[in-house]
């Protein structure tokens, strides 16, 4: 279906603005799409979903994202109805949610580290966001699955870490099992060397702003023909998160994510020692 006053509508944004006429929640407001097109826009907003998953697993109290499709109760009631052995009937609420609950209430009690748990939840999203029928945003998902992967285990190797991948494609089972530099994926992605000179930037706020900025790029070359479909608009969304992102970060927080990450890898890297029972 094509959106051709709504589309037409929109301010011109640009990478490098830093005021928006929308914000990422204010803009789901404002959409009036097919039952189709709505589903494949809920692909974006589910991973606010997934972390208010992970929070309220842990929390009940929890703070949640109100970028999320489902709020606090819904997500309760979706909940006790996986306890009750049934299937929630919210259209927000994705059916690997069921998987990953059941999946944490039978092993929590052995394995609770977060990072784990968030890569697993991570991996099925993407899965699932993959198959969504929509070549361009099938392609998005697959995009920044891959990029984060490379990224992660290219950061792990530096810093002489345990080299994993989150998902099961092709490159996510390649980054498992590959001792190359390449991870054996030359010729595989055409954007494998533009992920790698990211990897090795020093920088680590240049570094977060080349990922986002690799990810406009993308988003222009794929939608280039596409001028009045759900697909401008996805890419219009992804934008917003991208500059609403930088509006609110400065260098201190870009390397507060990079910290980040280094402690997240660190963790992995315990957790599998001590899973295979190694000093």
């Amino acid at each position: 279906m094509n959106y051709y006053c709504f589309i037409a509508g929109l301010p011109e944004i640009e990478f490098e603005d830093s005021k928006l006429a929308f914000s990422v929640a204010g803009f789901k407001e404002e959409l009036q799409l097919s039952d189709d097109d709505a589903r494949l826009v809920d692909l974006f907003y589910t991973k606010f979903d997934n972390q208010n998953l992970l929070r309220y697993l842990k929390d009940k109290e929890a703070r949640f994202d109100g970028r999320g499709s489902l709020a606090r109760d819904e997500l309760a009631e979706c909940l006790q109805l996986i306890a009750e052995d049934d299937n929630p009937k919210n259209r927000h609420f994705p059916p690997y949610f069921k998987t990953f609950v059941e999946e944490y209430r039978d092993v929590q009690h052995v394995n609770t580290e977060d990072v784990k748990w968030e890569n697993r939840l991570t991996g099925l999203y993407y899965q699932w966001a993959m198959k969504c029928g929509n070549k361009f945003i099938s392609g998005w998902f697959e995009f920044n699955l891959n990029l984060n992967n490379i990224l992660a285990a290219c950061t792990a190797r530096k810093y002489q870490m345990g080299v994993d991948a989150v998902g099961d494609n092709e490159v996510a089972e390649s980054i498992k099992t590959s001792g190359q530099r390449d991870f054996g994926l030359t010729g595989t992605i055409d954007d494998l060397d533009a992920f790698q000179r990211l990897a090795d930037e020093p920088d680590l706020f240049e570094r977060e702003k080349k990922i986002d900025l690799l990810k406009w790029q993308w988003l222009d070359e794929q939608t280039f023909f596409k001028y009045f479909g759900i697909e401008r608009v996805f890419a219009y969304l992804a934008k917003l998160e991208i500059i609403e992102r930088w509006a609110s970060l400065d260098p201190a927080e870009g390397g507060k994510i990079f910290r980040s990450l280094i402690d997240r890898l660190k963790e992995s890297v315990v957790s599998d020692r001590e899973s295979l029972n190694l000093p």
